[in-house]
Parts: C-alpha cells; structure tokens; sequence
C-alpha cells in the first residue's frame, strides 16, 4: 500500500512505522512502532461467498468448498503466526462472515497479538455482527464497493449489493468500528471513482484503498476490462488531486493505492509538478523505505485449506501447507529456488524494469499480471503506465544513500 493522504498532505496514519518507519512523526497510536520485519498475512477463512464477483481473485462460489480449515486448526494457524511474529492478520475469503466462528477466530487473534483486520463485501454485517466483532477485537473493516448502483451490483452479481454494503458500513460505524472502502479501478467503474468517494464520504467514511486489477482468479479472466496505461495515469491522478482537495478543505482523509508500484514513480513526478522538488524528494525517501512491491517479503497469504501463497493474488502457486508445516518454516525456507529469486528480483527483472530509474521504490511491480501476459515473472509489469523519460531518469532520482537496512 501507498498512502497518498501520507506523502502528498502529511497526514499522519497508524500505518506509518510499518510502511515508513516513520512513527516518530506521527500523533496517531501506531500498529507498530518500526518498519516490519514479518509479513502481513491474509487468511481466505473460506472459499465461500454469497456474491460472485466478476474480479475476484479467489475465484469463490456459493457454496462451502471441501478442506477448509476448521475453528481449531484456524487457532493452531493464529498461534503459528504469533509464534512468528507476524504483525497483521486480514481476514478475507470469499466472504469471511458466512463462518459462524469468525469472531471467536478474531478474538483469538487479538488475544494473541496480532492486529486482526476484516476484508468483507460488506453485504452480511448487521449491527448485531458489527458490535459482536468490535467487541471480539476487530481493528478496521475494509467493505468493498466498486462502483454507483447499478454499476457495483452488476459487477458483483446480484442487485441490492450497493445498498446492502452500504448498510453495513453504517452498522460497523454504529459498532464504533473504524471502517473504509475498497474500490478496485477498471474500465466498468473508473467514471463513478469520483462520486463513489463523495457518496461514501458523506456517509462517513474516512479511509479509501484503491486497488489496480491484479490478474489472479477471475480477475486474470477480465484483464480486457483493464484500463490502458493512459486511463490509469488519469485514475491516479485524479486519486492524487481529490486527496489535495479534501485536505485543503481540512479533512483529514486516508488514502491509499494498492496494487501497482509504478504509483510510487508517478507520486514522485507528481510531487515535482504540483509541489516542489524538495516535496518529491522527501516522497522519494519514503517509498524507498517502503521498499516496492512487497510479494513474497512483506504480504503472504493462507487459503482456506491452508495452502501458503505469494500475495493473495497468486492462488494458483503454492509454497506448502501449514497442515504439514508451520508457516514460517514454508516462508523462509531457502530450498525454494524461485521464492529466493523473487526475493532478489532486482538481479532478474527483464526489459524497462531492468534499467527503470524507479527501480528501488517499484521493484518491478507485480509479478503475477508479468506471468499472466508475458509468461514470464521477470518480464515488465504491463500496468506500468510510466513515461519513457520518467523510467529513462531524465529527471534525476536522488541520491539517497545506501538502501534502508531489513
């Protein structure tokens, strides 16, 4: 994630010692006071959804898919994962609250020290679920919507789901649940981007993630609904001026973009045009501490049969299974030849990105949509919607030292 509401207007977030290692200057009580160290997990609690999503990654379906891990084999996963350290557990799915026990596994999760966090379509929370999930320990619900009416129920299958999502976010904020939305961009929705965050902002809420189409699942089924470099440089742009507006209107509004690290150059140019050089440097020095695409390193991910994946994203390539091992010993496991050149990708990267001035803060982007178009992971993001001058240097990147230490 990029926290535009961050680098563009100083606004300060309880993500900025992990993303930034920046919690010095902050005022907000943070996740973690430093950069961190383990990755943040995503669980798919199901494959289970009561939606069918045209984008979605997991692929889900309507019904209960064999294997799923069950309350106490999730437990024994949560105790794994605080045995090793990790910061942030994202409860996601299909729909996570078709299971009964997610609460108690949000309450075990809390219990144990890590941060759990709700990815959900929103449509299922009543005000019931919403307080008994803020008092289970629940930090921050994400609800998806990708569009106006008519535009978000098509994309997810079934009319009523924009009211519905809407209900839900209203009960998480009647529960005192810190609640934001999740837009993913394509060619379907990009003209509502706009008006779905005055809608939702007038509704209350106060934290935007906006996500580029990754081709994973039934996402990799749609990537002609992809926008053309051109429409995403304006997406983003237009995400980048709405975050300054709203500031300068003295609201303290998050945003972040997730999903594509050519956002970290384009940030960079942008600061140069409508800040100042100094601005962009200081930007600069940020995302590189942030450290790029963080595939592999940074984010994991555990299906609902407690197979070990690269990003949620990458379903269909597994690392192991924590029925047979624990999950750190799958993640840092040195025998998997391809998760090590990931790691070191920097040595890899082919085309553009081989010799990209943004290098350092993008590291190539994903790695997943360069499989899907290019057959090969080590080929150039096709997102990239960089100019040839940005990616040649023809603005000089800074000079900023040696790299962050891990």
């Amino acid at each position: 994630m990029i926290s535009v509401s961050k680098l563009l207007c100083d606004l300060d977030a309880e993500g900025d010692g992990l993303r930034y290692d920046a919690a010095d200057e902050s005022d907000r009580e943070q996740i973690r006071e430093e950069k961190q160290r383990r990755p943040v997990v995503v669980w798919n609690t199901t494959k289970q959804c009561n939606l069918y999503c045209d984008h979605c990654y997991a692929a889900a379906d309507t019904e209960c898919a064999p294997g799923e891990l069950s309350t106490a084999e999730g437990k024994r996963l949560l105790d794994d994962l605080a045995d090793y350290g990790v910061p942030v557990v994202l409860f996601s799915g299909g729909e996570p609250l078709v299971r009964e026990d997610l609460e108690e596994l949000v309450a075990y999760a809390a219990d144990n020290g890590i941060r759990p966090v709700l990815s959900t379509n929103g449509t299922l929370i009543t005000e019931e679920r919403a307080r008994d999930l803020k008092a289970a320990g629940l930090k921050y619900a994400g609800v998806s919507v990708d569009g106006l009416p008519e535009r978000n129920d098509a994309f997810r299958g079934q009319d009523g789901a924009f009211d519905a999502a809407l209900r839900g976010i209203e009960a998480c904020q009647s529960a005192g649940l810190k609640t934001g939305l999740r837009y993913t961009i394509t060619k379907h929705n990009a003209d509502d981007l706009e008006d779905v965050v005055e809608l939702l902002h007038d509704a209350g809420l106060d934290r935007f993630c906006f996500y580029h189409l990754d081709y994973g699942g039934r996402g990799d089924e749609i990537q002609d609904v992809d926008l053309t470099p051109a429409e995403r440089r304006e997406a983003v742009r237009t995400v980048c001026d709405m975050t300054r507006e709203y500031h300068a209107r003295g609201e303290e509004i998050e945003t972040l973009l997730v999903g594509n690290y050519a956002d970290a150059g384009y940030l960079v140019e942008y600061a140069r045009e409508h800040l100042s050089e100094a601005a962009a440097e200081r930007i600069y020095r940020y995302l590189q501490v942030n450290g790029g695409d963080p595939t592999g390193e940074r984010v994991a991910d555990v299906d609902y049969q407690g197979n070990v994946h690269l990003t949620q994203f990458w379903q269909n390539y597994s690392l192991g299974n924590v029925r047979d091992r624990p999950f750190g010993a799958i993640w840092d496991d040195e025998s998997n030849q391809f998760l090590q050149k990931l790691r070191n990708r920097e040595d890899h990267l082919k085309g553009k990105c081989a010799d990209c001035a943004y290098q350092s803060v993008c590291r190539g982007g994903s790695r997943l949509r360069a499989l899907s178009v290019h057959d090969d992971p080590f080929a150039p993001d096709p997102q990239c919607y960089l100019h040839d001058d940005e990616i040649e240097g023809q603005n000089p990147v800074f000079d900023t030292g040696p790299e962050p230490a891990d």
